[in-house]
């Protein structure tokens, strides 16, 4: 799934490339466009609306529009949106242009956006679980949902003392690290790094940590993240940039997915895989002691 940087990333490219651009037409085959209730009204209460901003809430992009009106689309674990020309070719959307777009991951195109500068927006998606929803700007901000995200880790107003503030009295903290109403945007391949960059084993529970640890796991995330959202994203799996070429993170990825192989430490330890709650967790037995 697309986490904080790749999201980021995302919208940093928006921002430049689609903004105060309108939307004139909407296409879709999937029925998971639950907000407003149907396709058609969907469809009818967007057209016509201009891109006024675009900013990200932990996994979220959101697209302001004219009207007052705010664009979710929460990519889930296969979604990623791309921008180019697309023409219908044997029943299936084809990029009109050679190239990255071409590539089989970018093919599972389940909704497309007409701009009114002749480019299109396309969500390729082959699991087709991403969110597509139409708010009203202020019932969005306002909804359940977004009340209960927790802070941003890269705002300003994230220190180590609102980190040590938010965090639960008891837990795992690979589990902590990716409740999104304690932490807004890591998920599995972020919390991974970040342990091992603190040298934390991923079962640790919060109250058995100390203040120094926690001001590890603290600073790590901030360059673990920083750092990702630089390499624009790891595209091990699905995720790609909006021109459907990949991110670099997955080169420099120490223990995500690595099992099997030594610890980049050298420390003679070599990664292991455990389940946690349904999600695999990789860390160094060696450096990441229990």
């Amino acid at each position: 799934m697309p986490e904080l940087p790749e999201v980021e990333t995302t919208v940093k490219t928006l921002r430049r490339k689609v903004l105060n651009r309108t939307f004139l037409d909407i296409w879709t085959d999937s029925k998971n466009i639950k907000k407003p209730k149907s396709f058609e009204e969907f469809k009818n209460e967007i057209k016509g609306q201009k891109i006024n901003d675009i900013k990200r809430r932990a996994k979220n992009i959101l697209f302001y529009l004219s009207g007052n009106k705010i664009l979710l689309i929460h990519q889930k674990l296969t979604g990623h949106l791309l921008l180019g020309k697309w023409n219908i070719v044997n029943g299936k959307w084809r990029s009109s242009k050679k190239g990255s777009l071409e590539e089989s991951v970018n093919l599972f195109i389940h909704l497309m956006f007409w701009l009114d500068n002749g480019e299109m927006l396309a969500l390729s998606d082959l699991r087709k679980f991403a969110k597509v929803e139409l708010w009203d700007r202020n019932e969005l901000e306002e909804s359940d949902g977004f009340k209960k995200l927790g802070p941003e880790p890269l705002g300003k107003e994230f220190t180590i003392s609102i980190f040590k503030k938010v965090l639960p009295r008891r837990g795992k903290i690979k589990q902590v690290l990716m409740d999104q109403g304690v932490i807004a945007g890591i998920g599995n391949i972020y919390s991974d790094e970040i342990l091992w960059e603190a040298k934390i084993h991923p079962l640790k529970d919060i109250s058995k940590l100390s203040g120094g640890e926690l001001r590890n796991i603290y600073l790590a995330t901030k360059k673990i993240l920083k750092k990702a959202i630089k390499l624009k994203g790891d595209s091990m799996r699905d995720y790609r940039l909006i021109n459907g070429e990949k991110g670099g993170y997955q080169k420099v990825q120490k223990v995500y997915q690595q099992q099997g192989n030594f610890c980049p430490r050298k420390d003679g330890g070599k990664i292991q895989c455990l389940k946690i709650g349904g999600r695999t967790a990789h860390f160094c037995p060696v450096c990441q002691k229990l």
